[in-house]
């Protein structure tokens, strides 16, 4: 059956100033596409849609959370010589070697789309390596809260928005991923404005009833914080109690608010305090937005237009 995907891979926003601003040092986007592995699921729930920011190019030149150094992409040396073949810190390449590798030097997890556990502010809290395979697939709940937030840009959902989606929807699966859907990610492109306050939140009241009354998994925002209060109390709480929470999502407006279930795909470092994240909703038959497994079956995969070689930040692209 014919699975749809579709996502755009935002390049070259680098967090600055304490996840309050952005820099654009090389803005690009590309269209990129996804799929999922999950056959039973596909049987019955055929279209997908990705619903993360993928992962900002972390630019030479641009800096990201205040205090720390400027992340980079650059080509893998070999650690030791192999003789005829490499010597000790060369660089491997198509032309001498048959293949390449690269070496990511991240100053933090705390950016781009992201999952983050409760060890991000709690002393005792589970760690990013430490959460359970049972988040790999969940119901997925879109409360939208966008038409607020374009008349308030600084708009916390309510519990009141989430016993509204209540009353369309029925109640919200215990279990479930709970996205709140602002628009807030179409100012990506305005780096310095899409992290600055005032910015659409959710109120500490609608996670206490999201997750105490109906006993969700996680909710998931399209800003980088969780609110705008001076101490980030909505974070603070979650964090403490050992809960997770996602943010940075995006494309919300793609996907509907009941009837999907979500994929949860997560980088995994041992210990990590966040982790970069992609989410995926697989959502009902007759859903309009996405790309079919018949447009982009996976394998084999397209090449790109040119061969690919490190622009001056490290990063492979196409090049002419």
């Amino acid at each position: 059956m014919p699975v749809k995907s579709t996502g755009e891979d935002h390049e070259g926003n680098e967090l600055c100033a304490a996840r309050r601003a952005w820099c654009g040092a090389c803005r690009k986007q590309r269209r990129i596409s996804g799929r999922t592995g999950i056959l039973e699921i596909l049987r019955t729930i055929p279209e997908v849609c990705e619903i993360h920011r993928p992962h900002p190019c972390l630019c030479a030149g641009a800096t990201c959370l205040a205090g720390l150094r400027t992340s980079q992409f650059k080509p893998a040396v070999a650690g030791a010589d192999i003789e005829g073949y490499v010597k000790k810190g060369e660089e491997f390449t198509y032309e001498k070697h048959g293949f390449v590798a690269s070496a990511y030097d991240l100053t933090t997890d705390q950016y781009g789309t992201q999952l983050d556990p409760p060890s991000h502010w709690n002393p005792k809290g589970a760690t990013i390596s430490d959460l359970p395979p049972t988040f790999a697939v969940r119901p997925l709940v879109v409360i939208d809260i966008s038409g607020k937030a374009k008349t308030d840009e600084g708009y916390h959902l309510k519990v009141a928005d989430i016993e509204e989606w209540e009353k369309k929807h029925g109640r919200i699966p215990e279990g479930s991923v709970v996205f709140v859907r602002s628009d807030w990610y179409k100012k990506w492109n305005e780096p310095e404005r899409f992290a600055k306050a005032p910015f659409p939140g959710v109120s500490l009241d609608a996670l206490k009833f999201l997750h105490l009354e109906r006993k969700i998994l996680f909710h998931g925002h399209e800003p980088l914080d969780t609110d705008t209060t001076p101490t980030l109390e909505g974070e603070y709480w979650l964090m403490h109690n050992n809960f997770v929470q996602a943010e940075g999502v995006a494309n919300l407006d793609k996907v509907p608010e009941a009837g999907a279930l979500v994929t949860i795909g997560f980088a995994k470092p041992q210990g990590g305090s966040g982790g970069y994240a992609r989410y995926i909703a697989i959502a009902p038959a007759d859903w309009p937005q996405g790309v079919s497994v018949n447009d982009a079956p996976g394998a084999p995969l397209p090449e790109q237009t040119a061969p690919l070689k490190r622009d001056k930040d490290g990063v492979f692209r196409p090049t002419p």
